[in-house]
């Protein structure tokens, strides 16, 4: 399966709720922190979803 690693890069500081829960169920919290994902859809959804707050690498 595709990987796919997530990097937090801006805060969710003054952010909607629903992208704070978002960027917590990715395993993220914190800049600069770094996770590793399968690139199913549900994951891709939740990286669209916050893609201005995070970089995204295909493995």
């Amino acid at each position: 399966m595709e990987k796919i690693r997530v990097k937090q890069v801006r805060s969710v500081i003054d952010r909607p709720k629903r992208q704070k829960a978002t960027i917590i169920a990715l395993g993220l919290g914190k800049i600069n922190k770094v996770v590793e994902h399968n690139a199913t859809p549900q994951i891709k959804g939740m990286v669209a979803a916050v893609a201005h707050l995070v970089e995204v690498e295909y493995l």
